[in-house]
């Protein structure tokens, strides 16, 4: 019996060898750079040879790549929870499945935002500056004065699952929690959680430490400009694991510069990998490179739902984590045009 060939899979960035384990045997690898993120040639001549695209989420996959691309991708599976560097839609009408890897990163998100919130709230970056430079003197009362998180007030932007992942580390801490998102949690779970539902206003007014856990859409674009910076408690903090482009980078550094914040810690960047110039110069922000999924078990689930998504389109299925339905699927392998 003639043994039928393997299905090409691009992955568009090298991942950790236990990010592929699953799909091991089971299709031809075809693997982008290693230490920088894919050119536009180099995607569209690895679109153009593989049966599925494994995606990251710094890759522009647009209509332009996916119509230039040819008819033989089937699925575009996002190394990742967000998916909004894909054009679903597009892909959608050309045929093409999108999906990503829910529930994958919760948790090691979830502790970035945490340890993000205690090194900020401690001002563990300052102080550390100040001795590395030779500037510790010893011991003094006024000295480095942070934020003690028993009893002050989290409030949280977006209430999904690292929403409320960060809500149970927080609460275990003694904080209240306060939340804003569009679909209220229900009674039950806010009783749990110990969580209030408030309007945006209100919760940047009295929130001691204010996180961010929404996805990016045209809505939330610079959710936090400068006019709901300004609306924020003096003094609060701002961390941000979600998407960059949610908050004015240039207002941020101007808040935190000006003293109406007392700090920010961000792990995720409005031009990333570039950095606002200003935030630079803030000694009272925490910018950390994009780390919110970076243990190696993260890293090795997250392979295993892309490919899960892989692997169930190759074999005729619907995937498991879809983020669009196209109506008319490309049909089996073999079947191009």
């Amino acid at each position: 019996m003639e043994q039928r060939e393997l299905p090409t899979v691009f992955i568009t960035r090298a991942v950790p060898e236990e990010a592929m384990a699953t799909a091991a045997g089971k299709v031809r690898f075809i693997i982008g750079p290693d230490e920088r993120p894919a050119t536009r040639e180099e995607l569209l001549d690895g679109f153009r040879q593989a049966d599925a695209v494994v995606s990251m989420l710094n890759d522009p996959i647009d209509r332009a790549l996916l119509e230039a691309a040819g008819p033989r991708v089937r699925v575009v599976a996002n190394y990742a929870v967000g998916f909004n560097n894909i054009d679903f839609q597009a892909a959608a009408e050309l045929g093409i499945w999108a999906a990503n890897t829910p529930e994958a990163t919760t948790d090691s998100t979830a502790d970035l935002a945490m340890a993000l919130m205690l090194a900020a709230g401690r001002r563990l970056d300052e102080s550390q500056a100040e001795l590395r430079a030779g500037r510790f003197g010893g011991w003094a009362p006024k000295a480095h004065l942070g934020l003690l998180l028993r009893g002050a007030q989290l409030g949280i932007i977006g209430m999904g699952r690292i929403g409320q992942a960060v809500a149970q580390r927080a609460r275990a801490f003694g904080m209240r929690i306060a939340y804003f998102t569009r679909t209220p949690l229900t009674a039950e779970k806010e009783a749990e959680l110990g969580a209030v539902r408030m309007d945006l206003r209100t919760l940047l007014a009295t929130s001691d430490v204010v996180t961010l856990h929404c996805p990016l859409t045209p809505q939330t674009r610079h959710l936090l400009d400068a006019s709901a910076l300004a609306q924020m408690k003096k003094g609060a903090l701002l961390v941000n694991t979600s998407r960059g482009p949610v908050v004015d980078e240039a207002a941020l550094a101007q808040a935190l510069l000006s003293g109406h914040l007392g700090g920010a810690a961000l792990d995720v960047y409005e031009n990333e990998p570039k950095v606002h110039p200003d935030l630079l110069k803030a000694p009272n922000a925490l910018l950390v490179p994009h780390l919110g999924t970076s243990t190696l078990r993260t890293r090795a689930i997250m392979g295993e739902k892309a490919f899960a998504n892989v692997l169930a389109v190759l074999d005729g299925r619907e995937p498991p984590y879809p983020v669009n339905r196209p109506p008319h699927p490309r049909g089996p392998l073999g079947t191009e045009s």
